[in-house]
C-alpha cells in the first residue's frame, strides 16, 4: 500500500487556536460562566468538544454548549486562522515524495474540511477525517478511519497535543510532535513522540530517512 503521513489539523497545520478559543469563551460567557484560564484552555485543546465544556462548566448542559459553539465558529472560524509558516510548501514537498498526505481531526469532518479549504489547503490533502460518532483521539479510531478510507499504510502522526501522539503509537506510527501548537514541548514529552520538531522542515528530514 503507498505510505501515508496523518496530520492533526488545528495547532498542527493551521493556527486555528485563537478563534477555537474566542468561540468558545463566547459561548460561556454568553451562558453567564466564567471561561477558563489560559493554563486551563490549553488543557483542554485537543478534546472534544462536549468534554471541553463538560470540563470548563461542570452542571451545564454540554450539548447545548457545543451546538451554541458550533453556530458561532462556524461564522468566525477564519477570522484569524491561518496555515503555520512553511506548511504549504512542506505538504507540497511531500506530495512530490509520493506520499498520501491525509488529515485525523477532533473536528467533525465537514468542518474540518471547511477550514482547510479556506486556508488553501484542500488541494494539497487526499483525505479529510473528522471525528464523526467514532472515539476521538487518543484512540486510534480517527486514524484508522482515514487510513481505511485512503487505502494507505500510515507511517506517521505528526500533532501538536499529547493526544496526537498517544493515538499515533496506539495506531503503532512513528510520532512527530510539533513545538507549536496547544502543547508546549515539556507537555508533549509526557507523552514520549518519538520526534519533536521546530519546524515541518524536519519532519521533511526525517521522513526522507525512514522505510516505508
Amino acid at each position: 500500500m503507498k505510505p501515508a503521513v496523518v496530520f492533526d489539523l488545528d495547532g498542527t497545520l493551521v493556527n486555528s487556536l485563537p478563534d477555537i478559543i474566542a468561540s468558545f469563551k463566547y459561548v460561556l460567557r454568553k451562558a453567564g460562566l466564567a471561561p477558563p484560564s489560559e493554563n486551563d484552555m490549553a488543557d483542554l485543546i485537543g478534546l472534544p468538544l462536549a468534554e471541553m465544556f463538560r470540563r470548563a462548566a461542570p452542571g451545564a448542559s454540554a450539548s447545548s454548549l457545543s451546538e451554541a459553539y458550533r453556530r458561532h465558529y462556524r461564522a468566525h472560524m477564519t477570522d484569524n486562522s491561518r496555515t503555520y509558516p512553511g506548511v504549504p510548501e512542506a505538504l507540497g514537498e511531500l506530495r512530490e515524495r509520493g506520499l498520501y498526505l491525509i488529515v485525523a481531526s477532533t473536528k467533525r469532518s465537514h468542518t474540518a474540511r471547511s477550514l482547510a479549504s479556506a486556508v488553501g489547503l484542500l488541494p494539497l490533502l487526499d483525505h479529510i477525517q473528522g471525528t464523526d460518532f467514532i472515539p476521538a483521539k487518543p484512540a486510534p479510531d480517527v486514524i484508522y478511519a482515514a487510513l481505511n478510507h485512503i487505502g494507505g499504510k500510515g507511517i506517521c502522526m505528526v500533532g501538536d497535543t499529547t493526544h496526537d501522539v498517544l493515538a499515533g503509537k496506539a495506531a503503532g506510527l512513528c510520532t512527530y510532535a510539533v513545538g507549536w501548537g496547544a502543547h508546549p514541548p515539556e507537555t508533549l514529552r509526557s507523552s514520549r513522540p518519538d520526534f519533536i520538531g521546530p519546524d515541518l522542515k524536519y519532519l521533511l528530514k526525517v521522513l526522507s530517512v525512514m522505510p516505508v
